[in-house]
C-alpha cells in the first residue's frame, strides 16, 4: 500500500498535467474559427470578459468577424455574431449542441437544485398550461390583487397617499414587482400585514443575493461572501420550504403543477424548498428591473409617456379607486395596447442582454448563412450574445442605442415583425427572451405582470424625475449576460396618487 499511494500520485499529476498542456498548447486546425487564447495560460481572456463582456466581445468581431474561439477559465467558447447564422443553432435538429447539461450544473451551484430527468419538459408543461390561456387570466388576476395590496395596503391608501414621495426608480420598481410577484405565485395567509413584512424582508435578503449574483457565477466571491451566499441559500430554502407553503392559501396553479410533479417522482421536500428558490429567481430576478427601465424611458420621453396614457385611457377608461383597496383593471385589456407592447419591446431591446450557450457533444460543422463552414470541437461552447449582434446592430435597427417607442409599431398600429439585415428579412430580430429550448417559459406572465405594473404607475400616479436632466445610466457591465441589465447607479424619482374624481 506505501508503494501504490507514491505510483498513484505520480500518474494523477501526469494526467493533470497533460490535460493541462493540451489546453495550453491548443492550436487552430484547418476549417475552425480563428481563436484567441490570450495571454495567460488556462486563464485566456477570461478576466476582461468578466470585467466588461460588451466591450469584449465587440473587440474581438472588430478583430476576428462573426465566428470566433475565445479561451476563457480552461474553457473555449466559440461566439456567433451573425444573426441570419443563428438558425441552425437554435433549432439544432440533430441534438449536437446541448443547452441542459449547462444549465443542469448552474442551477446546482446557484440554488442547490438537483435537476431530475424530465423536469426540464415538466417546467415547459406547467407554463404551457398555466401561464397561458385562462391559466394566465387567472395568474394575472392574483396579480393584480397583490400589486393593489403592496402599492395600496391592506387598509387602502392612506390620508398623505396624495402627498409627493421620493424614491430610487430602480429600487421601487425592483421591490415591488418582487413583493407582488412572491405573494402570488407563493400565497398567503390569513394576516395581510405580516404577509408584506415577510415580502418585503425576503425582498432585502433577495436583493442581497442579486447583488452577489454575477460574482458568484464566475467563482470570484471572497472568503466572507461565500459564506454569506451559503447563509442566503439556506435562508431562503427555509422561507420558501414546502412544509411553510402548506400554511398559506392561494399558491399558484403553476407552482403547485410543478411540486406535485417533484412529489410524484420521489424527490424530498428539501430538494422542493430549493426548486422553489430557483423559480422564485426565475420568476422575479428579471420583471423589477426591465420596469425601471421601462419607466425610466417614458420619464424621458414624454411623446411616448403620453401615447401610452392616451391609450390607457381609451382601452381601460378613466382612473378610479374600487372601494379604496384595489385598483380598477379589465385585465382583457392587456390584449389591446399595441403601443405599450412596443415600449415594452423596445425597453427589452435595450435592457436585456442574455447570453444563449450550447455545449457541442459532438464534433459539429458550423454553417453560415454566407456558406462558410467551421469545425467546432466536441467539449467547447457555442455562444450567442443578442445583445451586441441583434440589438445594437444598426442595419437591423436604426439609431440602436435610441429609445423610440414605436420601433415596433407599423404606421397603421399594428406590430412590427418585419426587420432587415444586408437586405434579408431576419427572424430574429430581438431575443430578449432567448430563443429555442432555452427560451424563457414564463416569458407569457413576466410580460403580462409588466404590463399591470407600467399602465398602474401611468393611470393613477402622478411621476417625475428628481432631476430631469440627468442622463439615462449606463448598463452595469457585472451584469452582461445576465437577463436583464441594471442601472450603474440608482434615479431618484417623486410620486403620489392622483386624486380620485
Amino acid at each position: 500500500m506505501a508503494l501504490w499511494g507514491p505510483v498513484l500520485g505520480a500518474l494523477l499529476t501526469a494526467i493533470v498535467g497533460c490535460l493541462c498542456l493540451s489546453m495550453l498548447f491548443r492550436h487552430r486546425r484547418p476549417q475552425e474559427p480563428p481563436l484567441d487564447k490570450g495571454f495567460i495560460p488556462w486563464l485566456g481572456h477570461a478576466m476582461a470578459f468578466r470585467k466588461n463582456m460588451f466591450e469584449f466581445l465587440k473587440g474581438m468581431r472588430a478583430k476576428h468577424g462573426d465566428v470566433f474561439t475565445v479561451q476563457l477559465g480552461g474553457q473555449y467558447f466559440t461566439f456567433v455574431m451573425d444573426p441570419l447564422s443563428f438558425g441552425p443553432i437554435i433549432k439544432d435538429t440533430q441534438k449536437t449542441l446541448d443547452f441542459r447539461k449547462y444549465a443542469q450544473e448552474l442551477v446546482l451551484k446557484v440554488f442547490g437544485y438537483k435537476s431530475i430527468s424530465g423536469d426540464d419538459q415538466m417546467v415547459h408543461s406547467a407554463s404551457t398550461k398555466h401561464l397561458m390561456g385562462q391559466g394566465l387570466e387567472d395568474l394575472n388576476k392574483a396579480m393584480l390583487d397583490s400589486l393593489s395590496l403592496v402599492m395600496l395596503g391592506p387598509k387602502g391608501p392612506s390620508l398623505d397617499a396624495s402627498s409627493w414621495r421620493e424614491d430610487g426608480l430602480f429600487h421601487f420598481c425592483y421591490r415591488v414587482l418582487f413583493e407582488a410577484g412572491f405573494l402570488s405565485l407563493f400565497g398567503y395567509t390569513k394576516d395581510k400585514e405580516q404577509d408584506l413584512q415577510e415580502a418585503e424582508e425576503l425582498f432585502t435578503k433577495f436583493r442581497r443575493f442579486d447583488l452577489l449574483f454575477p460574482r458568484f457565477v464566475y467563482s470570484l466571491l471572497g472568503p466572507r461572501e461565500w459564506v454569506e451566499v451559503s447563509q442566503l441559500q439556506r435562508l431562503f430554502h427555509q422561507r420558501l420550504s414546502v412544509e411553510q407553503n402548506l400554511e398559506k392559501d392561494g399558491i399558484s396553479n403553476w407552482l403547485g403543477c410543478m411540486l406535485q410533479f417533484l412529489r410524484e417522482e420521489g424527490v424530498d421536500s428539501s430538494m422542493q424548498d430549493k426548486f422553489n428558490f430557483m423559480m422564485l429567481w426565475a420568476s422575479q430576478g428579471n420583471t423589477g428591473p426591465t420596469c425601471f427601465w421601462a419607466l425610466l424611458f417614458l420619464l424621458k420621453h414624454q411623446n411616448a409617456m403620453k401615447a401610452v396614457q392616451e391609450e390607457a385611457s381609451r382601452v381601460l377608461g378613466e382612473a378610479r379607486l374600487e372601494a379604496k383597496t384595489s385598483f380598477a383593471f379589465m385585465l382583457s385589456a392587456l390584449k389591446c395596447t399595441p403601443v405599450l407592447d412596443s415600449v415594452m419591446e423596445e425597453t427589452l431591446r435595450l435592457g436585456a442582454t442574455p447570453t444563449l450557450l450550447r455545449v457541442v457533444q459532438k464534433d459539429y460543422i458550423l454553417k453560415m448563412a454566407g456558406g462558410q463552414e467551421y469545425q467546432i470541437r466536441r467539449g467547447d461552447k457555442v455562444a450567442l450574445f443578442p445583445y451586441l449582434s441583434v440589438h445594437m446592430d444598426p442595419d437591423i435597427h436604426p439609431e440602436p442605442t435610441a429609445f423610440k417607442y414605436d420601433r415596433f409599431l407599423n404606421p397603421d398600429g399594428t406590430r412590427k415583425v418585419d426587420f432587415y439585415k444586408s437586405g434579408k428579412k431576419i427572424h430574429h430580430y430581438n431575443m430578449p427572451w432567448g430563443s429555442g429550448v432555452s427560451i424563457c417559459p414564463g416569458r407569457f406572465f413576466a410580460l403580462s405582470e409588466m404590463k399591470i405594473f407600467v399602465l398602474l404607475m401611468v393611470m393613477y400616479f402622478d411621476l417625475e424625475l428628481v432631476d430631469p436632466d440627468m442622463p439615462v445610466p449606463p448598463i452595469d457591465p457585472r451584469r452582461w449576460g445576465f437577463g436583464t441589465s441594471q442601472p450603474s447607479h440608482e434615479v431618484r424619482f417623486r410620486y403620489r396618487l392622483k386624486p380620485m374624481p
